[in-house]
């Protein structure tokens, strides 16, 4: 009988996951204390209800516009970045596969590799797939890791819409007075729970990044109410 082949082991990382999800815990974060902020200093300019729902629907959707945008242009930079390494190693592969190969070996004899085994894990790295091996361990890119700037752009945005429209609703279905003190524990007690979930998502503290997330939501709804106060009070 033969020896039975056990079936390849595939583990699931953080890492591979963490473009998109950088970007959809940052947009929400954004479009929840932005939204939120603009919400509570216009409210404390004593501002009609009718003006404060406009500016957050204006918020909302401007908020998430601009959030595709920057990281489209962002995430395109970094794509762009990656399509011409492709093509510089590509070209190095097809004109010096020699010192190719040379550069590759040195890299895991760098690695901890014997000058020995180094050329042969490179030679059979190169034979499988030379170029992929020069992305992967020359320049660090991997597949799971390449910039996408669509997928970026739309979670971004997505994201902040999700994450502005806690505050917007609030303000649309809140009726007589503290409508200021309903938005910040609102949106404090949301932040939390977004930074307990980024840091949950990250494998770090969820203690940790509930309270640094809050406390800078803190104090730009803090700045916003104070400045929207001073203002109405000046031109009433």
């Amino acid at each position: 009988m033969g020896r039975s082949v056990a079936k390849p082991h595939h583990e699931r990382h953080r890492s591979e996951h963490i473009g998109w999800l950088r970007a959809a815990v940052l947009g929400a974060n954004d479009g929840l204390i932005s939204t939120s902020s603009l919400l509570v200093g216009v409210a404390a300019a004593a501002a009609s209800p009718q003006t404060v729902l406009v500016t957050g629907v204006a918020a909302l959707v401007a908020g998430a516009l601009s959030m595709a945008a920057g990281e489209y242009v962002s995430v395109s930079s970094q794509a762009d970045t990656e399509a011409a390494d492709t093509a510089k190693e590509r070209r190095e592969l097809e004109e010096l596969p020699e010192a190719e190969l040379k550069e590759l070996t040195h890299i895991y004899v760098q690695r901890g590799l014997d000058p020995a085994l180094a050329h042969q894990v490179a030679v059979q790295l190169t034979a499988h797939d030379a170029l992929g091996a020069h992305l992967r361990d020359e320049l660090g890119i991997a597949g799971h890791a390449i910039a996408r700037p669509v997928q970026a752009a739309l979670s971004s945005a997505a994201a902040f819409a999700v994450g502005a429209l806690p505050p917007l609703l609030l303000a649309w279905a809140w009726r007589g007075a503290g409508l200021q003190a309903a938005l910040a524990v609102s949106t404090l007690l949301l932040l939390a729970v977004l930074g307990a979930l980024a840091g949950w998502l990250g494998g770090a503290s969820m203690v940790r990044g509930a309270l640094r997330v809050a406390t800078w939501g803190a104090l730009a709804l803090g700045a916003t109410a104070a400045i929207g106060s001073l203002f109405g009070a000046s031109l009433a």
